[in-house]
C-alpha cells in the first residue's frame, strides 16, 4: 500500500498545528521503531530463499513507507537517529544471531500492538498495513512452527511432565516421612521410570501417525496406468471421489489429468510427515526433555538437603523452569507469555500441593 503525500505538519480538526515536545518524541520513537522493524525483516530475510525471502523484503520496504511518513512531520527533527524500543532491539538481534521461528512469533505480537489505529498523526493506510503485517507474520510463522512442530512438541511436553511428575512424587513421599535418601532414590527412579516411559510413548505414537500418513499418501505408482484407462468408463474419477470431491469436480480433474497422462495429489502440498516428525527423533528429544526436567526437583536431595528446606528449594527451582516452558509455548503460539507462564506454573505447583497432602494423609495413616 503506498502512503499518501503529507503535510509538513500535522493537521487537528483540519487546522494545522505546530507539533509539541511530546509529538516530535513520540514521532521520532515511532520512526526508530520503523527502522528497527525493517531491518528485523531484512536480517530475517538474509537467512531465507525463495518466496519467504521476498515476502520478508516486502514487509522491510512496507516498513520504510511508514519511515517516510514520520521523516515527513519530523522534518529536521528526524534525526539524530534514536535506537528503536527494547523490544525492536531484542527482536533485531535475536534475528542476526538465530533468524528462528521464535523471532517471527515474537515480531507477530509486535506488529498486532501497533498504536497506529489509535494514533491520529498516523495514516489509516499505515493502521491497516500493520494489521495486514500480523497477518503475513503469522502466516510465516506457522510455516516454521510446522516444521519444528514434532520434536518441539515432544520437548515442550517432555520437559514439563518430567518437571510437574517429579516435583509431585518427591513431594509425596517427602511428606510422607520417608528418609532424605530414600526420597532421593525414589526421585532418581522416577526420573528413568518417566523418562523411558516418555521415550517409547512418543515413538510409538510419532510412529504410529507416520505410518497412518503414509497409508493415505497415493502410490506414485498409479500415474503410470493412466495412458491405458478406458477414457469412456473413466474410472479415474473415482479415484478423486473418494478423496472428497463432488462428482462433477471429480469428473473435470480427471478430464485434466487423462489429457496430461499424470495421476496428481488432490492434497494442498503441504508436508504432514514434516509436521509429524521423525519417531527416533521424537522419541530421543523426550527423553532428554523429560530427563532434564525431572532432574530439577531431585537437585536439593543431590546436595543432602533434606526436609521443608529441600523441598522449598525443589518448588522454587521447578517454578522458575515452568514459568520458562510456559512462556515460550507463549511465545510460539503468539500468545502472551505471561499468562501461558502462570497457567504452566498454578498447573504444577497445583499437582505438587495435592500429592504433598496425600503424602502427609498416607505418613500419618501409617505412623
Amino acid at each position: 500500500m503506498n502512503v499518501a503525500p503529507l503535510p509538513s505538519s500535522p493537521e487537528v480538526g483540519g487546522t494545522a498545528r505546530e507539533p509539541s515536545p511530546s509529538d516530535i518524541r513520540r514521532w521520532r520513537r515511532y520512526l526508530a521503531d520503523e527502522r528497527a522493524e525493517a531491518a528485523v525483516y531484512r536480517d530475517l530475510a538474509r537467512r531465507r530463499s525463495g518466496e519467504e525471502r521476498e515476502i520478508l523484503l516486502a514487509l522491510a520496504e512496507a516498513e520504510g513507507r511508514h519511515q517516510q511518513h514520520w521523516i515527513a512531520l519530523l522534518g529536521d527533527d528526524a534525526e539524530p537517529r534514536r535506537g528503536g524500543d527494547t523490544r525492536t532491539r531484542v527482536l533485531g538481534f535475536l534475528a542476526r544471531q538465530f533468524g528462528s521461528v521464535f523471532v517471527l512469533a515474537l515480531a507477530q505480537r509486535a506488529e498486532s500492538r501497533s498504536p497506529y489505529e489509535m494514533d491520529a498523526d498516523a495514516t489509516a493506510a499505515m493502521a491497516a498495513d500493520e494489521r495486514i503485517h500480523e497477518e503475513v507474520v503469522r502466516g510465516l510463522a506457522a510455516r516454521g512452527r510446522s516444521r519444528l512442530s514434532g520434536s518441539f512438541r515432544a520437548a515442550v511436553f517432555g520437559a514439563n511432565d518430567g518437571l510437574v511428575s517429579n516435583l509431585a512424587l518427591v513431594a509425596g513421599v517427602s511428606a510422607s516421612g520417608l528418609a532424605p535418601g530414600a526420597v532421593l532414590l525414589t526421585g532418581v527412579a522416577g526420573l528413568l521410570a518417566g523418562a523411558l516411559s516418555m521415550g517409547a510413548g512418543e515413538y510409538v505414537s510419532v510412529r504410529s501417525q507416520r505410518e497412518l500418513l503414509e497409508s493415505s499418501t497415493p502410490n506414485p505408482s498409479a500415474g503410470n496406468v493412466v495412458p491405458d484407462l478406458d477414457v469412456d468408463a473413466n474410472e479415474l474419477a473415482l479415484v478423486y471421489r473418494a478423496r472428497g470431491m463432488t462428482p462433477e469436480e471429480a469428473a473435470a480433474r480427471a478430464g485434466e489429468m487423462l489429457a496430461d497422462h499424470a495421476l496428481r495429489d488432490s492434497s494442498d502440498g503441504g508436508d504432514d510427515h514434516e509436521a509429524v516428525g521423525t519417531a527416533m527423533k521424537a522419541a530421543a528429544t523426550s527423553f532428554c526433555f523429560f530427563a532434564s526436567g525431572a532432574i530439577i526437583p531431585i537437585i536439593p536431595f543431590l546436595f543432602g538437603i533434606s526436609g521443608i528446606a529441600a523441598l522449598v528449594i525443589a518448588a522454587v527451582l521447578v517454578g522458575v523452569a515452568l514459568l520458562a516452558t510456559g512462556a515460550v509455548v507463549g511465545i510460539l503460539s503468539g500468545g502472551p507469555p505471561l499468562k501461558r507462564a502462570l497457567r504452566q506454573l498454578a498447573i504444577g505447583y497445583g499437582a505438587a500441593a495435592a500429592t504433598y497432602l496425600l503424602g502427609l494423609a498416607f505418613g500419618t495413616v501409617v505412623g
